[in-house]
């Protein structure tokens, strides 16, 4: 099984979601079940808990013509 916590790491970051009931939820789930947390600037806790951490950084984006971003694609 798979559960996607999509911007938890923004979520737990600006105080929405404490950090200690993520790490709860990380500690306490079933070992069948996978978690993927998406977000920047994870919480150093959450980090240490974490298999596997990745980041993913721009090299090129429309944006940086100009080009706003676009309904359906950006947001």
């Amino acid at each position: 099984d798979l559960i996607v916590l999509d911007e938890i790491n923004v979520a737990s970051g600006w105080g929405l979601i404490d950090v200690e009931a993520v790490v709860k939820l990380i500690q306490d789930r079933p070992s069948d079940v996978e978690l993927v947390m998406t977000g920047r600037d994870a919480h150093p806790r959450l980090v240490e808990l974490a298999d596997m951490v990745s980041e993913i950084h721009k090299i090129k984006h429309p944006y940086d013509k100009g080009i706003l971003a676009r309904k359906g694609l950006d947001y």
